[in-house]
């Protein structure tokens, strides 16, 4: 991290934002990809893309991949199968039932379920402060599941709750549980080479999985529009964006840079009111604002 009197590049903080707007955008290009191909098999395309540009990126940085110990071959698998593989399953089934500006507001949910989880599990303590943004947050996320009507989702949980909602938190907890692997397991690996090595086994995971959608797949679905939306989610919203996220953590520091994640979702609504002509629900803007704000509140050193 640089010190506290070496001026940071206002680069930097032009990529951060570029990220959280390439991370926004993965929503509205796993939405184009999500109502046309099967969801395994849109995933393992994604990831197709990503682990051949992350393999080339770690042989030129670091010249190729390091071999594993046992230890950090269980990490990286479990790093796959929770981030990669599990998350995108959910990720693009929910895209199939929602829209993606509602769909992006519960990503920023991923903090206070890794705070909640690292409580739960590690004993990680968790203070007055941190618990009034937690409260905060979920109250923010109750309004933008039950579009603003608590009252008849506690009647009638069904009517706010559906598959779409189930699958993008269960894409949350997936979430939730790859940054706490990389957190406590991992020693010894570069933030490269760990997300290689787990995007070369969630590559593998949903390929076993994307065989089963191959006899029913009909390839004329695989139109240019479709494959630039696959290219955009492996190179801009996976690489790209991994890389200058850290390179915004070596600048500035993780709890800085954890910051711009609260623009996601606001990028995730613009453009999906751009692009797809989604609407913009009071609901969406009152509960989105709530949850960056609890978001914050957590986060804050």
């Amino acid at each position: 991290m640089k010190s506290a009197h070496t001026p940071v590049p206002v680069t930097t903080y032009l990529k951060l934002v570029a990220v959280a707007l390439f991370w926004g955008g993965t929503f509205i290009a796993g939405r184009i990809v999500a109502s046309e191909i099967p969801h395994m098999t849109a995933a393992a395309l994604r990831f197709a893309v990503a682990s051949g540009l992350l393999w080339l990126l770690a042989w030129k940085l670091e010249g190729g991949l390091p071999k594993l110990t046992r230890q950090q071959m269980q990490a990286t698998f479990a790093l796959g199968a929770t981030g990669i593989f599990l998350y995108n399953i959910c990720f693009f089934s929910a895209l199939a039932l929602m829209p993606a500006g509602r769909t992006a507001l519960f990503v920023a949910l991923n903090p206070i379920v890794t705070a909640l989880t690292l409580a739960a599990l590690f004993g990680e303590r968790l203070g007055a402060r941190r618990w009034l943004g937690i409260a905060i947050a979920f109250a923010g996320a109750a309004v933008v599941i039950t579009r603003g009507d608590l009252g008849s989702a506690i009647r009638d949980v069904s009517q706010s709750v559906g598959k779409g909602e189930l699958f993008m938190l269960c894409a949350v907890c997936g979430w939730a549980a790859y940054t706490i692997i990389g957190k406590h397991a991992l020693r010894g690996l570069s933030p490269i080479a760990a997300t290689t090595y787990a995007s070369l086994w969630g590559l593998s995971l949903l390929v076993c999985g994307a065989v089963t959608e191959w006899p029913q797949f009909d390839t004329s679905r695989l139109t240019w529009p479709v494959l630039a939306a696959i290219v955009y989610l492996g190179a801009f919203g996976t690489v790209i964006g991994f890389v200058w996220y850290y390179e915004g953590v070596k600048a500035i520091g993780p709890a800085r840079t954890a910051v711009f994640n609260n623009l996601v979702p606001v990028f995730g609504i613009t453009l999906a009111a751009l692009l797809l002509g989604e609407p913009i629900l009071l609901s969406m803007i009152v509960g989105g604002l709530l949850v960056i704000a609890g978001v914050s509140l957590t986060n804050r050193q």
